[in-house]
């Protein structure tokens, strides 16, 4: 069984065999069976990182332009799959927020090219020197940035984020195992295949992208458990998918978090802005886990109405304490908010509502309840703007912007592997750099050690 589950393993041979069904037919695998299969590629993938490592920057982006390409050419097969997963998921009543995450579109594939052109046109990390000097006894010390070698994602309902970390991984020199959730197994099945193709179409190893979705969960559960042959792995999802990589993991894990984000609007804010910041923080693409998810309210502060009138024309619920559902127009609907509500991430067109007396209520509020993802200020005041950056401890904090700006894209990182909310080495939107470590270099002359 152990030799079927291996030949059938993705990036066996060549390009097109990257996703196989997994065991012979009418049979199940066993853990162990699967733990073996999962080694095998973990060990494919060790190979090709070390063909990765040494490309160089122009053959990296003619593989990222190649995919780009690639995707626009399969774009029908890639959608006709994506409306199978889409389809399924309704049928098992997916929720909207996890369906929106779910399908892709036109603009969306677009998206994911225009991201692998925007990693082509970004520096190579690979080789940057972080730091160097001369010692006095004449040795000569450079810092530089180096590939992780095998990362692996765990990852849900989220096909888009398949091109992004594979374009990621490749650009900084590594090679990624993929476990894409079942969720989403068509369209990640074709994306594999055109990632691979194009690959090595290019003369880079195919096997620089890999899958483990054929296995299942067993298949996540070997991932998670293989020590020494993973270098580093990040899941991305809600937080029962991240606690339960975090918990159970044998490899090192870079933990990116859940998005319960706040905005303070501060007594000097101006409702113009107040009321389009507002709108674009919650409503453009509520699913995701920039989107804000609770606001708190100067209690001296002008904007409450407009702001909450506008948010519900937009059809977002207000979840509201007492002193919010007091001061809000008779026009404008509200639910009481309870303590669930501080702390929840919904995802949704869902807001909740409460007022705060001073710039210190509204830390200590996002002190209680933040998950360290973003939190964003709208004042006029600098003095309460440099405090509220002072004192909020998060991975990204915001003035007088939307939230929906904490994203590897927009920040100019070409794309993202995710968000991180540890402290370290990475925190915040994961980019190029973030996906590697650094070696020391040590040059002399012949120098020992008194």
């Amino acid at each position: 069984m152990t030799e079927a589950l291996i030949s059938q393993a993705p990036g066996n041979s060549n390009a097109s065999n990257a996703v196989h069904s997994g065991p012979e037919q009418g049979s199940t695998p066993t853990p162990a069976e699967v733990e073996a299969a999962v080694h095998i590629i973990a060990d494919r993938s060790r190979q090709a990182a070390r063909q990765m490592s040494g490309a160089n920057r122009a053959l990296k982006d003619r593989g990222l332009r190649a995919i780009g390409a690639a995707l626009l050419a399969r774009k029908d097969q890639i959608l006709a799959a994506n409306a199978k997963d889409v389809a399924a998921g309704k049928a098992n009543g997916t929720s909207a927020a996890m369906l929106d995450r779910l399908t892709l579109t036109d603009a969306r594939i677009t998206g994911l090219v225009d991201a692998l052109e925007n990693l082509a046109n970004l520096p190579d990390p690979v080789g940057n020197v972080v730091r160097g000097q001369t010692l006095p006894n004449g040795l000569r010390l450079r810092q530089i940035n180096v590939p992780m070698g095998v990362v692996a994602a765990i990852y849900e309902a989220r096909p888009n984020v398949t091109v992004d970390i594979a374009g990621l991984a490749l650009k900084s020199g590594n090679a990624v195992i993929l476990r894409g959730g079942t969720a989403a197994a068509a369209t990640n099945d074709a994306l594999v295949h055109v990632l691979r193709e194009a690959l090595d179409g290019v003369g880079l190893p195919a096997d620089a992208v890999q899958t483990v979705d054929q296995y299942g969960r067993e298949g996540a559960n070997a991932l998670m458990r293989a020590r020494g042959r993973v270098d580093v792995l990040i899941p991305r999802g809600g937080r029962d998918l991240i606690q339960s990589v975090v918990l159970n993991a044998a490899v090192p894990v870079i933990e990116t978090g859940e998005g319960n984000v706040h905005i303070f609007i501060d007594e000097s804010a101006s409702e113009d802005m107040a009321v389009e910041i507002l709108l674009n923080a919650k409503t453009q693409r509520p699913s995701v886990c920039n989107t804000v998810e609770t606001l708190l309210v100067h209690s001296r502060s002008t904007v409450l109405p407009a702001v909450a009138a506008a948010l519900r024309g937009a059809g977002v619920t207000l979840h509201a304490d007492e002193r919010i559902r007091a001061a809000l127009p008779t026009s404008v609907e509200s639910v009481p908010a309870t303590d669930e509500d501080w702390g929840t991430e919904y995802m949704d067109l869902d807001l909740a509502v409460a007022m705060v007396d001073s710039l210190d209520d509204a830390v200590k509020h996002i002190r209680t309840w933040s998950t360290g993802h973003t939190e964003a200020i709208l004042t006029n005041d600098l003095a309460n703007a440099e405090r509220f950056i002072a004192e909020i401890d998060s991975a990204a904090v915001i003035v007088n912007a939307s939230t929906r700006f904490t994203d590897g894209g927009e920040l100019g990182l070409g794309a993202e592997v995710g968000i991180s909310t540890q402290k370290l080495h990475a925190r915040g939107p994961m980019g190029l750099t973030e996906l590697t470590t650094t070696k020391w270099i040590v040059q002399g002359e012949g120098q020992v050690r008194g």
